[in-house]
C-alpha cells in the first residue's frame, strides 16, 4: 500500500516541516495557530501551535512555538530540554531570497546547497523535531564576483561553508564577448567543527556513564573548485555547463561534469533540469554534507558499543565507481510543484540517494495536499519504499471549510535523539508522528 501512496504523493504534495504557508508576497503575513492530538510512537500528546509568518518587502520573519502535553499534564521532555529549543522558536528570519544580490537567513536551514552541490547539497540542519538548530546563510553578489556561506548551528560547533566566485573576464575587454565573457570560477571550503565529526570508536566511561572517544580524526575539511559557463541566458532559457573538483582533506577526491537547463513558460509552466556524471576516487563521497548528514554524522549503540559515522562510511568507500546524478523540477500554473533528484554510483550497491518534494495548494480550491520523501543508501528499487532509519517522510492532507480554517491530517516518519546521562545526543532512532490538526489561518496585509 505504501508504494501506491508514495506515487500519489509524488503527483500532488510538498515537503515542509509541518507549517502551512501558501506563499507570502511582500507586505503580507499570516497568523497561524492550531491544536490537535499527536500520537508519537503510539503515545498520545495534546498539541498546541502558534506560527505567525510575516513579510515586509524583502524581510520575512517566521516563528514556530509548539507545546506537546502528555495526558498526565506534563510537557514532553524533548520540547524544551536544551538551549537550542528556545532559539528554534524563531523558525527563520530572512532578507531577500536565494540568488538575490543580498540574501540573509537565520534559523532553520531547509535544504541548503553550495555552488553546484558537489560538497553540500540539500543540507538540512534540523531533520528532527526534537533537536532543532539555529544556523545562518549569507550570500552577497557584487555582479562580477561574490560569495555564498553557511553556518549550521549556533548552539554548538557545527558546519561552516564558504564559496567565493568571480567572473574574471568581466574585468577585461573580453567581458563583452557572448558566452565566454560570462565564464565563472569558484572555490569552496567547508569544515565540520562538531566534536563528533571525526569519531570512529569509543566507549561508555564507567564513572561518568558518558561516551568517551577512543579514536577521533578531528574535523572533516573539504575544498573544491568549479568552472561554470552559461551558454544561453535570457528570460526564457538558462543553460549552463559546469565542472567541479572536490577534495576531502586526508582522504579522496572526485570530479563532476554537468549541465543545467531552466525553461520559463511565461507563467504557464517552469522547468529546470540538472544532469551530471560523477568520477570518484577511493575514500570519497560526493555531496558529503547532504539532507541526512546530521543523522549520519555520529551514532553510538550502547548495547554493542559500536560507533557508526559518516567518516567511517568515507573510510570504507573503496572501489565505489563513478556514477550519475539527476535533478528535475516542474511547476505548473504556480499550483503544482514537483522536485526530484537521484544519485546512483556504478559499483556501490547501496549508493542510491533520493529526494522528492511536491505540492498542490490551489488558492481557488478548498484543499491542500503536500508531502516529501528523503532516503539514503538505497540498494534497489524495492528498497525505495521502506521506511526505516535511512528515511524521512512527511505528508499532510487537509480541507478548508472556510478560508481561515484548515482541518488536516499530518503524518511524519522522522527521528528522535537518544541521549546520555548529560543529555548529549548519542544516536537517533525512527519516530512516527500522526497528528489530526485544526489550524486557524488569518491573512494579514500591511
Amino acid at each position: 500500500m505504501l508504494k501506491y501512496l508514495f506515487f500519489t504523493l509524488i503527483i500532488a504534495s510538498q515537503l515542509l516541516l509541518g507549517q502551512f504557508n501558501p506563499g507570502l508576497k511582500a507586505n503580507q503575513g499570516a497568523l497561524e495557530g492550531g491544536f490537535g492530538l499527536t500520537w508519537i510512537d503510539d503515545n498520545p500528546y495534546y498539541t498546541v501551535r502558534l506560527a505567525p509568518d510575516v513579510s515586509f518587502g524583502k524581510i520575512g520573519i517566521g516563528l514556530d512555538l509548539r507545546f506537546e502535553v502528555a495526558p498526565d499534564g506534563n510537557l514532553r521532555h524533548e520540547n524544551f530540554n536544551e538551549f537550542s529549543d528556545y532559539l528554534s522558536i524563531i523558525r527563520y528570519f530572512r532578507y531577500g531570497v536565494k540568488n538575490d544580490p543580498l540574501y540573509i537567513k537565520v534559523g532553520a536551514l531547509d535544504y541548503a546547497t553550495l555552488g553546484n552541490g558537489s560538497i553540500m547539497y540539500l543540507y538540512n540542519n534540523s531533520p528532527t523535531f526534537d533537536a532543532r538548530k539555529i544556523g545562518a546563510q549569507l550570500d552577497i553578489d557584487f555582479y562580477n564576483f561574490g560569495f555564498e556561506s553557511i553556518y549550521s548551528n549556533f548552539g554548538e560547533k557545527g558546519i561552516f561553508g564558504l564559496r567565493g566566485y568571480v567572473l574574471p573576464l568581466k574585468f577585461t575587454d573580453l567581458g563583452g564577448i557572448p558566452i565566454i565573457g560570462n565564464l565563472e570560477l569558484g572555490a569552496t571550503f567547508t569544515t565540520d567543527f562538531n566534536s563528533k565529526a571525526g569519531v570512529l570508536s569509543g566507549k561508555i566511561d564507567s564513572v561518568s556513564k558518558n561516551f568517551v572517544s577512543t579514536q577521533d580524526e578531528g574535523s572533516v575539511n573539504i575544498i573544491g573548485f568549479d568552472i561554470g559557463l552559461p551558454i544561453v541566458r535570457n528570460s526564457l532559457v538558462d543553460w549552463k555547463l559546469y565542472f567541479d573538483y572536490a577534495k576531502i582533506m586526508d582522504y579522496g577526491s572526485g570530479t563532476a561534469l554537468g549541465t543545467t537547463l531552466a525553461l520559463n513558460g511565461l507563467g504557464i509552466f517552469n522547468l529546470s533540469a540538472k544532469l551530471e556524471r560523477r568520477f570518484n576516487s577511493d575514500e570519497y563521497l560526493p555531496a558529503y554534507f547532504n539532507s541526512m548528514y546530521e543523522l549520519e554524522r555520529f551514532n553510538f549503540d550502547k548495547t554493542s558499543g559500536v560507533v557508526t559515522s559518516k567518516l567511517a562510511l568515507l573510510k570504507n568507500a573503496t572501489d565505489i565507481g563513478n556514477g550519475f546524478f539527476g535533478e528535475l523540477f516542474v511547476s505548473v500554473l504556480g499550483y503544482v510543484d514537483i522536485l526530484g533528484s537521484y544519485q546512483r554510483l556504478d559499483k556501490h550497491p547501496t549508493s542510491g540517494i533520493l529526494h522528492i518534494a511536491s505540492q498542490i495548494e490551489p488558492e481557488s480550491l478548498p484543499f491542500i495536499l503536500r508531502a516529501g520523501y528523503d532516503k539514503i543508501n538505497i540498494e534497489d528499487e524495492a528498497d525505495l519504499f521502506t521506511l526505516d532509519n535511512r528515511s524521512y517522510f512527511f505528508v499532510e492532507t487537509g480541507y478548508k471549510p472556510y478560508p481561515f480554517l484548515i482541518v488536516s491530517l499530518v503524518y511524519n516518519w522522522t527521528f528522535t535523539p537518544v541521549r546520555d546521562a548529560d543529555d548529549n545526543i548519542m544516536s537517533f532512532e525512527p519516530q512516527k508522528r500522526i497528528e489530526p490538526r485544526i489550524s486557524f489561518y488569518y491573512p494579514l496585509q500591511f
